[in-house]
């Protein structure tokens, strides 16, 4: 049985995700939610946009539910693809890079985070950093 996403591990993704976002000079809102998608801890940085404080719990929603980066729906979701609209499901999903799903040593799923606030590029990165920091990818 999968271990449960405690208060601990989510506080040490946060750190991490602060940490790489300050190395890439800039400001996120960094979302983790635990294995039933519910919000585990949250932080917005200072001066991060308020409009990515959603977006942040959008993308580590739809990390956990589809146990996948973000930016990989967002391939299988173009026009002509077989995802495509999905992100008009499930209450609104984000479907660019900056979601990830947490997972253990094992593969088994303990959450998801999401970062927004910069590039896609800089939303991913920082998820990924978020995500290794407990060897959870």
């Amino acid at each position: 049985m999968a271990e449960d996403l405690t208060l601990e591990a989510a506080e040490r993704i946060l750190a991490a995700a602060k940490k790489k976002a300050a190395d890439l000079g800039t400001r996120m809102d960094i979302a983790v939610l635990d294995a039933g998608g519910n919000l585990k801890a949250f932080v917005r940085m200072d001066g991060a946009w308020l409009g990515s404080i959603d977006i942040s719990i959008r993308k580590a929603r739809t990390a956990r539910w589809f146990d996948m980066n973000t930016g990989e729906i967002g391939k299988l979701s173009q026009p002509g693809g077989p995802l495509f609209g999905i992100e008009h499901r499930n209450g609104g999903l984000i479907t660019f890079p900056g979601g990830v799903p947490l997972k253990d040593s094992k593969g088994n799923v303990l959450g998801g985070v999401g970062v927004s606030g910069s590039t896609v590029e800089n939303d991913h990165a920082v998820a990924v950093a978020a995500a290794e920091a407990l060897a959870y990818r």
